[in-house]
């Protein structure tokens, strides 16, 4: 494609000049395709991905086709909850890694991404789904794969801008301070166990939000609904540790004097509210908790442990919207 540079981009750098005119392609792949020659400015090859422009420059991009990742498909059942050119949205269980990584570089989500949508047009020059967020490998529900490049480009935009409502439904011992409430409080690493993640003072962490509204008490724990309104790493689980109701059946922030017996983390991304790419109005999905979730609130409910009586209006049952 060919571009011709604007006045108000006279002397702004190449990359962000291209980002700014080319939304759909990252300005990280851009940066890439200038390192590799893929971008000519007046018809020679760029050096550099901050050269500055001028007014009326022309500037080449050539995109290849994207290479093989390298990742072989899986033919992993999915349990689809949409599915458009664009995205695919799933019902992830638990127990599934999203993405390759150190001990895990086979059998993930995107090894089965790749076999249910051949058609996936390719993420940052590779034949891959784009992970726009992700769920803990003990962390059911829903999550959002991208299927081409402007896709990811728009997800990560309306991640960042915050325009993507996450809504999780958390088994936990005890309950909360208030049956609602915020928590705002800065997430960083434990200084004592590196590969956990702690509440820290505001120089060492990241802004965190975290809203929840009590659904049901038992005897022994909660039943929380919660939206997170930021990403950090394990945030719910860290910031509902850290008001004394850690996540039932967490192995790494949860108590060890339990009294609710859960095969893995009662987590699940129950709901999600997004305008995708492509699409004219905003999007309201929901998956329903799987069969151990479910097991453990029978549990709860056949003891006859519930505090408040009746169920909650907004019943964590339903279909998949």
């Amino acid at each position: 494609m060919e571009l011709r540079i604007e006045p108000e981009h006279d002397g702004a750098r190449l990359d962000v000049a291209l980002a700014s005119r080319l939304p759909e392609i990252s300005r990280t792949r851009l940066q890439d395709l200038i390192l590799h020659g893929q971008v000519r400015v007046n018809g020679l090859a760029a050096a550099k991905a901050g050269l500055r422009l001028r007014a009326g420059d022309r500037v080449e991009v050539t995109i290849p086709p994207p290479a093989a990742s390298g990742l072989e498909p899986e033919s992993i059942p999915l349990d689809v909850i949409y599915e458009s050119a664009a995205v695919l949205i799933v019902n992830k269980p638990a127990g599934l890694v999203v993405h390759p990584a150190a001990g895990h570089a086979r059998g993930t989500l995107v090894h089965a991404a790749l076999a249910h949508a051949p058609d996936l047009e390719g993420i940052g020059g590779e034949l891959r789904p784009g992970v726009v967020h992700r769920l803990d490998k003990d962390t059911s529900g829903l999550i959002i794969l991208a299927k081409n490049e402007r896709a990811h480009a728009a997800l990560q935009r309306a991640f960042k801008d915050r325009t993507v409502h996450k809504t999780y439904l958390a088994l936990v011992e005890g309950r909360p301070p208030t049956p609602t409430g915020r928590v705002e409080a800065p997430i960083g690493r434990d200084a004592s166990h590196r590969k956990r993640m702690a509440v820290v003072p505001g120089s060492r962490g990241r802004t965190a939000l975290t809203a929840y509204q009590t659904l049901e008490t038992f005897a022994a724990g909660s039943l929380l609904e919660v939206h997170p309104e930021t990403g950090r790493t394990h945030q719910i689980r860290v910031h509902l540790a850290f008001l004394g109701c850690p996540v039932a059946g967490d192995r790494v922030y949860g108590s060890r004097a339990a009294r609710i017996t859960a095969p893995r983390q009662m987590l699940h991304a129950w709901k999600l509210r997004v305008h995708l790419p492509g699409e004219a109005e905003t999007r309201e999905l929901e998956a329903p908790p799987p069969e151990d979730f479910e097991s453990v609130l029978r549990e709860l409910r056949r003891e006859g442990r519930s505090l408040n009586g009746a169920r909650p209006a907004a019943s964590p049952k339903g279909g998949k919207g």
